[in-house]
């Protein structure tokens, strides 16, 4: 069952928001990029002002020149024309290039770099015109609406407000000559260009933390999806566990494997099972080729009589080298001086079977430490005692 919205609590993991940005969503505020754009410009303007009014100047005189050949050719007048129209748009493509790419360093500036072609392939489900009307009356489109409608809103008070309050102003200026006419008039503009960037600033700064919290909040997960994107990233548990069954089925393989080069088998009798191999010269004490409890100690028993390895009942010993070896290595040093007893048994009595050697006395008591073996009371209350 799909999650509801109410679900989606969660803040979005590093992987969500990852995926995010490689899906082409990340938080970008228009406002942040048009405030930039007007601010830049007009900023430029304004440490261009003194240039620009005297270029003014000189393209309104060019413009207001006329002679005979220019009136009376038509082709005269539309080179004068592009004369006079090549400049402006000179200035006109600088400006709007310098506004491009301050806005683009504010869109930066809110989401971060972000290149990815996955918004541009083909997507056929948006071809949906039920989906697409949905997409149009969502809450995140008419929130988008309602503060674009705002901002133009007070945009138009305020330079209304502004226009109304100079407006005596801005008549006067009929009454002054043509150049201090630029200069009053350009400063009046200018003032209320910045008027309107302040309430551009006044919605970025808004609108940059908002549109942060609306990406997280459209990126949030429920506790199912984590579980699953945990699952994806860890493995499922019934995986891991099938892995971990494996690999016990090809340890299981070698370890009975290895039980036909052991040199004895020590049993408990029918519990624990500990096979040792000792190779003179190379080893410097007995190392455990094998060891499993219940069924796997009776296959290693089968395993060693079918190989005719010497089967030892010795529980004490069993049980202690069942919780303190491991496998591969070499037996406890506390064990040495018991799995050499019983090693040493085992090798007189091959060595009678052969006829090299008379038949041994039988095999003494194995000394094993109380504290090895796991079912002595010692051992048993000092592994109940805290730590």
């Amino acid at each position: 069952m799909a999650d509801s919205a109410q679900d989606k609590h969660l803040p979005p993991t590093a992987k969500r928001l990852q995926q995010a940005r490689e899906d082409g969503q990340v938080a970008r505020s228009r406002d942040l990029g048009h405030f930039a754009a007007v601010a830049a410009g007009l900023g430029l303007l304004m440490a261009a002002a003194p240039a620009l009014t005297q270029w003014l100047r000189d393209l309104l005189a060019a413009g207001l020149r006329f002679d005979v050949r220019t009136v009376a050719t038509p082709a005269a007048m539309l080179d004068r024309l592009g004369q006079l129209f090549g400049p402006a748009m000179l200035l006109a493509l600088a400006l709007g290039a310098a506004m491009a790419l301050v806005a683009l360093a504010g869109a930066l500036l809110c989401g971060g770099w972000n290149f990815t072609l996955k918004p541009l392939m083909p997507n056929f489900g948006k071809l949906n015109p039920l989906t697409g009307l949905g997409r149009i009356v969502s809450k995140a489109q008419i929130g988008e609406m309602l503060k674009a409608v705002l901002l133009a809103l007070l945009l138009g008070v305020v330079g209304g407000a502004y226009l109304w309050q100079q407006l005596d102003a801005f008549a006067l200026t009929q009454a002054v000559g043509l150049p201090a006419a630029f200069v009053t008039t350009g400063e009046r503009i200018l003032s209320g260009l910045w008027l309107l960037v302040l309430v551009l600033a006044a919605f970025a700064l808004i609108d940059v933390p908002l549109q942060r919290f609306l990406h997280s909040s459209r990126l949030k997960m429920s506790l199912q999806e984590v579980k699953e994107e945990h699952k994806q990233q860890e493995g499922s548990p019934e995986v891991k566990g099938r892995i971990r069954q494996r690999m016990r089925e090809v340890a299981r393989r070698r370890m009975l494997a290895a039980v036909p080069t052991a040199d004895l088998v020590v049993m408990n009798p029918t519990h624990y099972a500990v096979a040792l191999k000792y190779e003179d010269g190379r080893d410097a004490a007995p190392r455990i080729v094998a060891k499993g409890a219940d069924l796997l100690a009776l296959k290693i028993r089968d395993v060693a009589r079918e190989a005719e390895v010497p089967v030892l009942q010795a529980p004490p010993l069993a049980r202690a080298l069942y919780a303190h070896g491991e496998l591969d290595r070499e037996i406890p040093y506390a064990l040495y001086s018991a799995v050499a007893q019983v090693l040493a048994h085992v090798f007189q009595l091959r060595a009678a079977l052969a006829g090299r050697a008379p038949w041994p006395a039988d095999l003494p008591p194995i000394a094993v430490p109380d504290e090895l073996d796991p079912h002595h009371p010692k051992a048993q209350a000092a592994s109940a005692e805290p730590a």
